[in-house]
C-alpha cells in the first residue's frame, strides 16, 4: 500500500515543529514525512540582532536539520515557488536552480514572511534587512567597515555622514537591532582613538506613536528611557520619506547624512501565498481555527503566512501574531490533527495561552513581561536569555549560545570585519527574492508541462 506524502515547506518554528512532532508520533508505514528548506538549518531568528552585534557566532543561532535522532524526514534543499491544488503539486526551485515537481497529498504550508517593504524611493537599492543569517553578518560588517572608514576619513562631513546609523521600525527586531548595534560601536570606538565618540548617532524610527505597544505603557517607556539614556535618537510618528547612497529623508522632512539604514519595519506573509489563488487576510492565507485552507483538500497553513484565528481573545476576527511562540505551539497541532487525519480520529481547534514578551537590548539591559509580570533591568535579562536557551532545539546550540554569552561577559566585544562586504553590497535587494515566485497561470504551465514529460507516447 503506497504511504500517504506529507510535505511541509519551510524550516522556520512552524514546520520544525510540525516536522518534529510527526516524527514521534507517526510509524514510518503510516506516511512519508518530507521538509522543504532552500537551508540546512533551522534559524533561531529572536537571537539575529545578538548575531549582527557579535555576542553570538552565526553557526550559535543556524540549527541543524540533520541532527534528529530518528532521520526519518527527507529534506529537499530548495524552495517552493507555486504550488497547484488541483493536481496536488508543489513546484520547487532547488539549490541549483532546477524547477522539480514534488506531489503530496497533505501539504504543509510554513513558508514564513518576508521583509515587509513600501513604495519608498531608493529602499530596496539601499536599505538593509535583518531576516536572514545572511543580513545579520553584512550588517556587522557594514557597520564596524563605516568606523574604519571614518577613522580613515579627513572629510569632516564623510566622517559625520558615516558614523549615522538609522533604524527603522519600534516592534522587537528593529528595538534589539538599535540597541545592540549601538552598544557595539560604543564599545568599539574605543579602539579608535581618531574617532570623538559624540559623532557616534543611533536614529530609531517608527511610524506608530509608542514603541512595542505589545509591552504595555510601563514596559514600553522603560524600554524608551533605557535606549535614550544610551543616546539613541527615537523618533516616533515619523517614517523614511525617500534613501539614496548619501542620506535618509524622513517624513518629518529632516534629512540625515547617513550610508546606513537597517529596515526592520514589521514583514508580511510569503509571496509563495500569492501563487495559490486563495483568500487572503492582510496578505496571509486564511485558515479555520484547525490551520486547515476551506475548499483546497490536503493543505494546511500555519506561521507567518497563515491568518490562524485567535480564539483565546473575545474579538471577533483577531488572528494570532506573527510571532515564534505562536509558530512553535501551531506546527504541534496542526501535526496532532494530520496524525488524527490519517487515523480517523478527531481533530482539534488551536488555542494558547500567552507566555509573556521578553526583549533582549544587549549588556544588562532587559525588558520582560513572563506570565503578566513585569520586569526590567536584571532580573528581566535573566528571563529573556533563560526563555530563549530554553527554546533553542538542539543541545549543541544551547551549549555554542551559552559559551558565547560567557565568552563576551568575559572578553567583551571583538570589532573583527569578516570580507562579506567585498563582494555583495548585503541590501535588501540582493536577500528577499521576491520575484522568485511563479503566477497561478505559471503554475499550472509548468504542472502541465512536467506531466507531459512523464507521460508515455501514443
Amino acid at each position: 500500500m503506497t504511504r500517504p506524502k506529507i510535505l511541509v515547506v519551510g524550516a522556520g518554528f512552524a514546520g520544525v515543529g510540525c516536522v518534529r512532532r510527526l516524527e514521534r508520533r507517526l510509524t514510518e508505514r503510516e506516511a512519508q514525512i518530507s521538509l522543504l528548506s532552500p537551508f540546512s538549518y533551522q534559524l533561531y531568528l529572536p537571537l539575529l540582532p545578538q548575531v549582527a552585534a557579535g555576542v553570538l557566532t552565526p553557526q550559535s543561532v543556524a540549527l541543524s536539520l540533520r541532527r534528529s535522532k530518528r532521520h526519518r524526514t527527507r529534506i529537499i534543499p530548495g524552495g517552493a515557488v507555486g504550488v497547484d491544488t488541483k493536481a496536488k503539486v508543489c513546484l520547487v526551485r532547488t539549490i541549483s536552480g532546477e524547477i522539480i515537481d514534488e506531489p503530496y497529498d497533505h501539504l504543509v504550508l510554513a513558508p514564513g514572511s518576508v521583509t515587509r517593504t513600501f513604495d519608498i524611493p531608493g529602499l530596496s537599492e539601499h536599505a538593509r534587512g535583518m531576516k536572514t543569517l545572511a543580513e545579520a553578518a553584512y550588517i556587522r560588517d557594514h557597520v564596524i567597515a563605516q568606523l574604519d572608514l571614518a577613522d580613515a576619513s579627513q572629510d569632516d562631513a564623510e566622517r559625520a555622514a558615516r558614523l549615522c546609523f538609522v533604524v527603522v521600525g519600534g516592534g522587537y527586531a528593529g528595538t534589539e537591532t538599535a540597541a545592540c548595534l549601538q552598544r557595539l560601536t560604543h564599545n568599539a570606538v574605543q579602539r579608535y582613538p581618531r574617532l570623538d565618540p559624540a559623532l557616534i548617532r543611533w536614529h530609531l524610527v517608527d511610524l506608530a506613536p509608542k514603541l512595542m505597544p505589545e509591552l504595555g505603557d510601563k514596559l514600553g517607556a522603560a524600554a524608551l528611557d533605557i535606549l535614550r539614556r544610551r543616546g539613541i535618537e527615537v523618533s516616533l510618528g515619523v517614517s523614511v520619506a525617500s534613501v539614496d547612497a548619501e542620506a535618509v529623508t524622513l517624513t518629518d522632512g529632516r534629512v540625515l547624512p547617513s550610508r546606513t539604514l537597517i529596515w526592520t519595519a514589521g514583514v508580511a506573509a510569503s509571496p509563495l501565498i500569492g501563487t495559490l489563488g486563495a483568500e487572503t487576510n492582510r496578505g496571509r492565507l486564511v485558515v479555520g481555527p484547525d490551520m486547515v485552507v476551506p475548499g483546497l483538500d490536503g493543505v494546511h497553513a500555519l506561521g507567518d503566512a497563515a491568518a490562524v484565528p485567535d480564539l483565546a481573545k473575545n474579538e471577533e476576527g483577531a488572528i494570532c501574531p506573527p510571532t515564534a511562540q505562536h509558530a512553535m505551539r501551531q506546527g504541534k497541532q496542526v501535526a496532532d490533527n494530520l496524525v488524527a487525519t490519517l487515523r480517523g480520529e478527531q481533530t482539534y481547534p488551536y488555542h494558547h495561552r500567552d507566555l509573556g514578551l521578553v526583549v533582549d537590548l544587549g549588556g544588562r539591559d532587559a525588558v520582560s513581561k513572563p506570565l503578566g509580570i513585569e520586569l526590567h533591568g536584571m532580573p528581566a535579562q535573566a528571563v529573556a536569555r533563560a526563555y530563549h536557551w530554553a527554546a533553542l532545539r538542539t543541545n549543541v546550540a544551547k551549549a555554542r549560545v551559552m559559551t558565547n554569552w560567557l565568552l563576551n561577559a568575559v572578553a567583551g566585544d571583538d570589532f573583527v570585519r569578516t570580507g562579506f562586504l567585498s563582494s555583495r553590497s548585503g541590501t535588501l535587494a540582493d536577500f528577499e527574492y521576491t520575484d522568485a515566485y511563479l503566477t497561478p497561470d505559471q503554475v499550472r504551465a509548468h504542472t502541465a508541462a512536467l506531466r507531459a514529460q512523464v507521460s508515455p507516447g501514443p
